[in-house]
């Protein structure tokens, strides 16, 4: 079986990506200054003018709270105004504050339904201006992320989609393929443990689904701090011997 050099296939994923993007030039990427996280990611971090997914796990898919802080602690770190797309108006901004990404810079609108949710998601990708895009929704089809992607190519602007279901059972919707870049899962974990009586930093397991032009990777991660910034738990930042995360080839 012939193997091909490792420096063969980054050239060849170059190319693909290449392509896949018609020669248009790239945004830039955001690292998340976790390097395993960014050992992950094509160019060292998550990449600007894409569409991204995330979705909770367990519970979370249906109330999509930690789905939320993730996507919110992306927007943070990203300059200019966010516009929140939901129909659901249970959207907690003190929440989102405490990841970084104050009231002052969010524009929320509430949609009717689904389907003038997702046409205010493109719409907002397509003005163009933002720092990003975010919209919560059930239902992501091919053909309306490839739209939604085309949309962020073409303006630069991040699209982030977080996956919510009215019940746990319809997230099995999130297995079915869509042109997002990469797609996210996070699930609560234990705080990490404090030396003193009290609730430590919130833990998150985050689990790289897909990523274009990258392998599936998972991690043990502290949530979103003020600033928006994740990071290692210290028990594992410290660790020499054993990685602090678990890469999955992606299937062909």
């Amino acid at each position: 079986m012939h193997v091909r050099p490792v420096a063969e296939l980054a050239a060849l994923r170059a190319r693909i990506e290449n392509l896949e993007t018609s020669g248009r030039p790239r945004a830039g990427v955001l690292p998340f200054g976790v390097p395993v996280v960014d050992a992950a990611l094509p160019q060292g971090g998550l990449a600007l003018g894409a569409l991204h997914e995330v979705a909770g796990g367990g519970d979370g898919a249906v109330d999509g709270a930690i789905a939320a802080l993730f996507a919110a602690g992306i927007a943070a770190r990203l300059p200019g105004q966010v516009l929140w797309c939901l129909t659901r108006p249970d959207l907690f901004a003190p929440a989102l504050q405490q990841v970084g990404l104050g009231p002052e810079r969010v524009l929320y609108l509430e949609a009717g339904d689904e389907k003038s949710l997702m046409a205010c998601f493109e719409e907002g990708l397509r003005y163009g201006g933002l720092g990003a895009v975010v919209a919560e929704t059930a239902r992501l089809s091919m053909t309306a992320s490839r739209r939604l992607q085309l949309a962020a190519e073409g303006s630069g602007v991040t699209a982030i989609a977080i996956r919510r279901w009215r019940r746990a059972s319809e997230a099995a919707d999130f297995g079915q393929p869509t042109a997002a870049v990469t797609r996210w899962r996070v699930t609560a974990q234990p705080s990490s443990p404090l030396p003193a009586p009290g609730v430590g930093r919130p833990r998150w397991f985050v689990e790289l689904l897909r990523c274009r032009s990258g392998d599936c990777a998972d991690f043990s991660l502290e949530a979103c701090d003020e600033k928006g910034r994740l990071a290692l738990p210290a028990e594992l930042a410290d660790r020499s011997a054993a990685p602090a995360a678990r890469v999955r080839r992606a299937a062909a």
